[in-house]
């Protein structure tokens, strides 16, 4: 029996047809944007790793090994139950404020920042995984102070010190966007289980307060406020990025340069097949293949955000909390990451979900979307049992 129906067997244990065990939608937008993925990466990496390391094809080989990573690793997260991952959200939190610890003291530097912990021939950064183990907490949190967190405002605040420490240890890299994105993706879970709105402004007045003192106390990341106004008062240095982000954008008009035919990746656009590869897509694939590539990640939304309902109208809530993180986590991270390159929010670095380079990003990815269809595996079967096609248990 294989892993994925470990735990589930018919009345009287007689033989019976498996229904396709995911949905369909949620694993076709991946593979699609896995393929696409690896092809802009290749588009948009070839000439400086031709350049730097001699290797045309060097980051395109190290994509599809995270690639390949990602989905081993995935396939043990789909085929182990919930249940398991709940027994574990302690554990792997505390595993997780660890990291963060470990990386201030032993991780390595890069363009003055300390995220990754060096792990031989690739560097772990510490904040991808971290959310995991963020998500999966406050996810068995809220199944088990669901009630405590709509009614008492204890309940409400208590996971939000868990997250200011966090917040403190990633801005102590720094990590700013990673702390924004889990920050918002923890209220929004709070506010889906039912806390009182009053709290949640109050939390939110306090979280937009923190993060504009952020702001105007670092003298780097107010040029980049500045420099995201008007980036074109200084097209040479605090506002290089976002203009050739921009010209990008513009080259590409209605349907692009055509693929590989990018100007910008040849060494104007900073971080092209990493913090920048949509304005790589915007160029050789126009606003056609924009608006393609975020229809696809809005169907994992949606997808998503349907599984955790029909999770939660089950009385799962563990496993609906899980999945409206996954939702919110994802849709955030899109929105922040297009926006920096389309110029709608500050530059900040933030990778496009499976589609940008980069190991850390691609491999924590698919263990959340391995989660997601976990969740929604275990609905379907669920389903099969109320409707009395079979009597399944987890």
């Amino acid at each position: 029996m294989s892993g994925l129906q470990q735990g589930y067997r018919p009345r009287g244990g007689a033989a019976t047809s498996q229904p396709w065990p995911f949905d369909p939608l949620l694993v076709l937008a991946v593979a699609l944007l896995v393929g696409l993925g690896l092809v802009i990466v290749a588009s948009a990496s070839m000439d400086i790793a031709d350049r730097n390391l001699g290797s045309p094809f060097h980051y395109v080989a190290r994509q599809l090994v995270f690639y390949a990573a990602g989905t081993a690793l995935g396939w043990l997260v789909v085929t182990t139950p919930l249940a398991q991952w709940q027994r574990l959200s302690g554990p792997g939190l505390a595993l997780g404020f660890g990291l963060l610890l470990v990386v201030l003291v032993v991780g390595v530097e890069v363009n003055g920042a300390t995220r990754w912990l060096p792990l031989g021939p690739v560097n772990l950064q510490v904040s991808e995984f971290f959310k995991i183990a963020l998500l999966v907490y406050i996810a068995d949190y809220v199944g088990r102070r669901q009630e405590e967190v709509q009614t008492s405002a204890g309940g409400f605040f208590k996971p939000l010190l868990l997250l200011a420490v966090a917040g403190t240890l990633l801005l102590a890299q720094p990590d700013f966007g990673a702390a924004v994105v889990m920050a918002a993706t923890v209220l929004g879970v709070l506010f889906l289980a039912g806390a009182r709105l009053w709290l949640f402004a109050a939390a939110s007045g306090v979280a937009a307060g923190v993060v504009a003192l952020l702001v105007v106390s670092a003298p780097y990341r107010l040029e980049r406020v500045t420099a995201f106004l008007n980036p074109w008062a200084d097209p040479y240095n605090s506002g290089f990025q976002l203009t050739q982000a921009l010209i990008a954008f513009g080259r590409g008009e209605w349907t692009g340069v055509g693929l590989g035919g990018s100007v910008q990746k040849l060494f104007y656009l900073p971080e092209a097949h990493t913090d920048f590869v949509f304005a790589v897509i915007g160029e050789e694939l126009g606003l056609i293949g924009v608006l393609a590539i975020l229809a696809l990640y809005g169907l994992l939304v949606v997808r998503g955000l349907v599984v955790a309902r029909v999770a939660e109208a089950a009385g799962r809530i563990f496993a609906a909390y899980i999945a409206y993180g996954i939702a919110l986590w994802l849709g955030l991270q899109v929105f922040i990451s297009a926006g920096v390159n389309m110029g709608v929010l500050p530059t900040k670095g933030l990778t496009l979900p499976l589609v940008s380079y980069g190991g850390s990003s691609v491999v924590s990815t698919a263990l959340l979307l391995a989660l997601l269809l976990r969740v929604d595996h275990e609905n379907r079967f669920a389903q099969r049992h109320r409707r009395g096609r079979g009597a399944w248990r987890t």
